[in-house]
């Protein structure tokens, strides 16, 4: 009996073990793939300039709402009926289950390939970019190879093997790094339009699709080689294949497709609504006096206005009927009127700065979306903790781990957002030289904020999924969202405002989501963890160590202005007028050093940090010992 006992623990712990290790396998795939994201990001907006940012970033918010909605849940559900069929030894039904979802996956794909490269100028239109399109058409065939991808990695998932999704992943984003950077980077080198460039650059995630894929196909293959198939078992109807399928992907499709389609909505928004305020009211140019040439615009509002008709006046409404009809003349092959020209002008210059703007809103995105990839691997590590501990019935010990997760997170946001607030302009001058930075470091000191409050609104999610409160995540995100598409529809058109209302709408959002959240855990959760603990000693060392490196950047700016060696020199004055990237580079470099310095001695000697936390990290044990933490 008792050797029964000992050998039903051991299946036990080898189970346990196996998915722990599955997880820890995708996370650090997850991990890998955004650390080569970092890699890809920084250097295509330095390659591609701030339009082209902006067209790529139009044509993949499009493409990621396609792509969700064809597979967000679909994996998913392929790889839990394949888990049961498998354990039941019904391999037949493993096999018509993955034939099924393959063709579904082909299916959708092929629908969300039809209106990508069909109707590309009309996506980019929505948009607001009509420069997007190429970038949206290139994308098209990315859509299917995901499709068949998803397929491939359910099926994999569903085996309890994770490691092919992880590697698939990876090939698919080093294929991305050095396929569209290296065209991206050739293409400027022959002089093509900054649009067409990012269009360049976004095949590289065609191909990353199309290569990992076929390296799912050999790995299935191979693995289909060896198996003999001797079951004998009776699949189901492939209508209630279907039907099971669809009642599982379709709550995980919704709630995933939610965010993609809030990205979209608020991305059109924003450039909508900064052509109609400088359009509609030219005191908004004063906002960006120093960066932006108004000349061209102005010059070609005159000459509008005046062919307008009498009592007309001048409004985005009107721009938008007269450039759709130049469009309409264009296609019939009519000649445009001086009107029709005019207003075409117009638009297109509105469109320009409208690109220009959000380009260097991207960039600054793509800085504020770093710390929220290292949350990755605690968001994948929480979820199996906290569950296996409450199946096991031990509440206080998933709630010590939820309150771990909590505590580490905090003491990896607060710094983070923190670093980005104080040093948003340094930092873009350093990461981004293509970009303005007077007009995308505020906007990069501005997302410092939410920053903070994503991270830990990510983790809370985690933390109530795995106690089973699968929808209340995706209701506070969609007030979040709602939140933040009506800030930024009202302030963004704000004449003192303009694109700097873009990332207040993110600390709306993801702060009344963390707020939610915390509050839901509050009340739902069993001996749920302090937060006054969590979050106090982590804000308190953060903010000392914001005050550190604001100053010590400051000081060593100014010593280096003096020394004059280390500036960027106004060829009419011949004075100093801002550090060169060498020497911003040098005292980012040395503030970001003291900073880590004055935040790590306060975290120890605060106590910010225990052993139990600790221990849900790597050699955390031998960590605590260094730290004497017991």
């Amino acid at each position: 009996m008792a050797q029964n006992n000992g050998a039903s623990q051991s299946a036990r712990t080898s189970k346990q073990n196996t998915f722990f290790g599955g997880a820890a396998i995708l996370a650090v795939g997850i991990m890998a793939v955004k650390l080569i994201g970092m890699f890809y990001r920084i250097p295509l907006v330095n390659i591609i300039g701030e339009q082209g940012t902006a067209d790529f970033q139009n044509a993949y918010n499009i493409y990621a709402v396609l792509l969700t909605i064809s597979t967000a849940g679909l994996p998913v559900a392929v790889s839990k009926l394949v888990s049961e069929a498998n354990a039941l030894g019904r391999k037949n039904q493993v096999q018509r289950i993955f034939r099924l979802a393959l063709a579904l996956f082909l299916t959708l794909g092929v629908l969300s390939f039809l209106v990508m490269f069909f109707r590309a100028e009309w996506l980019a239109e929505l948009m607001h970019d009509t420069k997007a399109a190429a970038g949206v058409r290139a994308l098209a065939p990315a859509v299917i190879c995901v499709g068949c991808l998803s397929a491939f990695r359910g099926y994999s998932q569903g085996h309890s093997d994770m490691a092919p999704t992880a590697v698939s992943q990876i090939i698919e984003a080093l294929c991305k790094l050095a396929v569209g950077l290296g065209l991206a980077y050739w293409m400027v080198q022959q002089g093509v339009s900054e649009d067409a460039a990012a269009a360049g650059a976004i095949t590289g995630v065609t191909v990353g699709t199309i290569i990992a894929l076929a390296y799912m196909v050999f790995r299935f293959m191979m693995l289909q080689a060896r198996q003999e198939n001797l079951s004998r078992d009776v699949p189901d109807a492939p209508g209630a294949i279907l039907r099971d399928v669809l009642l599982i992907a379709l709550p995980i499709t919704l709630s995933s497709s939610m965010v993609g389609i809030v990205t979209v909505i608020d991305s059109s928004l924003v450039q909508g609504q900064l052509q109609k305020v400088l359009l509609e009211n030219p005191d908004s140019w004063a906002l960006y006096a120093e960066s932006i040439d108004f000349t061209p615009l102005r010059t070609a509002l005159e000459g509008w206005k005046q062919l307008l008709p009498m009592g007309g006046s001048p409004s985005i409404e009107v721009l938008t009927r007269q450039v759709e009809a130049a469009q309409s003349a264009q296609a019939s092959g009519t000649a445009l009127t001086a009107l029709d020209s005019a207003a075409w002008d117009v638009h297109a210059l509105l469109e320009s700065m409208s690109r220009t703007l959000y380009g260097n809103y991207s960039g600054a995105l793509n800085i504020y979306n770093l710390p929220t990839s290292l949350m990755a691997a605690i968001t994948a590590s929480v979820i199996p903790a906290v569950s296996a501990a409450l199946a096991r019935r031990e509440r206080k010990k998933a709630a010590k781990v939820a309150g771990s997760a909590l505590r580490i997170t905090a003491l990896l946001a607060f710094p983070m957002g923190v670093g980005l607030f104080v040093l948003g302009t340094p930092i873009i001058r350093l990461l981004y030289p293509r970009l303005n930075a007077a007009i995308a470091g505020p906007l990069l000191s501005e997302l410092g904020i939410a920053t903070l409050f994503v991270c830990m609104m990510l983790v809370c999610n985690s933390v109530l999924q795995a106690y089973g409160f699968i929808n209340l995540p995706v209701a506070v995100m969609l007030l979040g969202g709602v939140l933040k598409i009506f800030n930024n529809y009202n302030l963004v058109a704000l004449p003192g405002v303009g694109i700097y209302g873009a990332p207040f709408g993110n600390v709306l959002c993801f702060g009344l989501c963390m707020v939610l959240d915390l509050v839901i855990i509050s009340r739902v959760i069993p001996d749920r963890p302090s937060f006054a603990p969590a979050f106090a000693k982590p804000a308190a060392a953060s903010a000392l160590m914001g005050l550190g490196a604001w100053a010590v950047y400051g000081l060593l700016s100014k010593l280096l202005m003096k020394l004059g060696k280390l500036c960027v020199l106004d060829e009419a004055t011949k004075q100093a007028v801002e550090l060169s990237r060498t020497g911003n580079a040098l005292a980012v470099l040395l503030a970001i050093g003291v900073a880590v310095a004055i935040y790590g001695i306060l975290v120890i000697a605060l106590r910010a940090i225990s052993k139990d936390d600790l221990m849900l990290m790597p050699k955390g044990e031998k960590i605590a010992k260094i730290l004497h933490l017991s």
